[in-house]
């Protein structure tokens, strides 16, 4: 059987990285954007015999249930799982963590594996087999690595954190990332009467994440629809604060979301956080939005309001709504394609989200952008080059207004050049601060020197 094997090294115990793997969230973590994967039972590794099923998506509405089965498993050293059926004819797995002194391990994955079809599908597809589990492992063992190395830069002492909008992009990301980090996460829900608090209250929270607010970019915006962007943000966001305020013992820190759109558009002009707001719908919605943390800094709570960019991620978001054009070679610039896009990965985004909250140093608005925006032009060569087809379509502006109104000129064809100074200046380490690589990991298309 054809054989695969992926070793790299990790920044961290063997000890830390083997519990990291066993802990809830890890496996989304791993889980490659491109693919869809999803989990109809899961069964722990330490648990011999126990079958995890899976479900896989082969192509465009073609599913395929994925069985595993546990075999082997040694504390601290490795497991194993075997595929009992599934997309291939074999799928033998041994994930095995080796240290490397104290601090320091090596993360091995060793595959036998065979195509369906036997010699056939060697024959027709083992390359294209191969070159999937090159990218997969690239990412997983990437991620790994990249989470373990922002979790080892903050204390090791674990946290209880809400979080509201749990299922959403950024949410949906961010939730794998802590519970696999060892901390505790309680999804917050709301309801008529506001934010849910978790069973013990929020005086059992460290910290609080507000995600929570309807979609800017998913639709039209009508006049109801604008009402919902700003209420759902604004007065969902004054009920979380006040009922904060209201706990016994506050959480510390309270991580709030807001947008770049705050800035307005502003042309080629360098932006931070010490920039002016501007005066258009989204600038006042954002302006809005982060004055109403008051009640929570009024009681003495430390609000960091997160001013994220445009998130890239092949889930969602506006990355996904730009895969089938530029799929299909009819993607291209918006407008003159010179206003600038200021972007961030979604690994980046949650990252930033996790430094704010360990960082007391950081107060009040937080650019989360990448340290390079692109222009709009030079975001669709760079994303027609990850996908390699052309990328010279244009959507001119009238036509851009004609299709999505007013949306058009706040999100397509705005220009923010926005710069991320604060996490700059505390530390933060972007795990992508080019297009080019965030685009690559996002969509599976990894340089083999990888």
């Amino acid at each position: 059987m054809p054989q695969f094997s992926r070793r790299s090294p990790m920044p961290c115990s063997a000890e830390s990285l083997f519990a990291w793997h066993m802990r809830p969230g890890a496996f989304e973590r791993l889980a490659p954007p491109w693919d869809r994967v999803e989990v109809e039972k899961w069964a722990t590794p330490d648990q011999i015999g126990q079958r995890a099923i899976l479900r896989v998506r082969l192509g465009p509405g073609v599913w395929k249930r994925w069985i595993a089965e546990y075999r082997e498993y040694e504390p601290g050293r490795l497991f194993r799982d075997v595929q009992i059926s599934g997309p291939f004819a074999a799928f033998d797995h041994r994930h095995i963590m080796e240290p490397d002194g104290a601090d320091h391990s090596w993360l091995e994955d060793r595959i036998e594996y065979a195509p369906p079809l036997g010699a056939l599908g060697q024959c027709v597809a083992g390359g294209w087999v191969r070159r999937s589990l090159e990218n997969m492992f690239a990412y997983r063992h990437k991620t790994t690595a990249d989470d373990l190395a922002a979790l080892a830069t903050a204390s090791t002492a674990p946290l209880r954190i809400a979080v509201t909008g749990s299922h959403g992009l950024v949410g949906s990301a961010l939730t794998p990332f802590l519970s696999a980090g060892g901390h505790t996460v309680a999804r917050i829900a709301r309801q008529d009467s506001g934010f849910k608090p978790p069973a013990e209250g929020w005086e059992s929270q460290d910290a609080v994440v507000h995600l929570a607010g309807a979609g800017i970019a998913d639709r039209r915006w009508s006049v109801a629809r604008k009402e919902a962007i700003r209420s759902s943000r604004i007065e969902g966001t004054e009920q979380l604060c006040r009922a904060l305020a209201a706990a016994p013992r506050p959480p510390q820190t309270l991580v709030c979301a807001s947008a770049i759109g705050v800035y307005g558009d502003r042309g080629d002009e360098p932006l931070d956080e010490s920039s002016t707001p501007g005066d258009d719908f989204l600038a006042a919605v954002c302006r809005d939005w982060e004055a109403a943390t008051a009640p929570a800094r009024a009681a003495g709570i430390r609000v960091v309001n997160l001013r994220f960019g445009v998130v890239l991620s092949a889930r969602g978001g506006a990355l996904a709504k730009m895969l089938p054009p530029f799929r299909m070679g009819g993607g291209g610039p918006v407008g003159n394609g010179r206003q600038w896009m200021s972007w961030v990965a979604v690994d980046d985004a949650i990252g930033a989200i996790y430094h704010a909250i360990r960082n007391d140093s950081l107060v009040g608005p937080v650019n989360a952008v990448a340290p390079e925006p692109s222009r709009n032009a030079d975001f669709g060569r760079t994303l027609g080059r990850t996908l390699s087809r052309p990328a010279f379509a244009p959507l001119p502006a009238f036509a851009a207004r004609l299709a999505f109104g007013e949306l058009a000129d706040a999100l397509l064809l705005a220009s923010q050049r926005v710069a991320p100074k604060r996490l700059l200046e505390t530390g933060y380490r972007f795990r992508y601060p080019e297009l080019a690589s965030a685009l690559a990991y996002q969509l599976g298309a990894i340089p083999r020197s990888t």
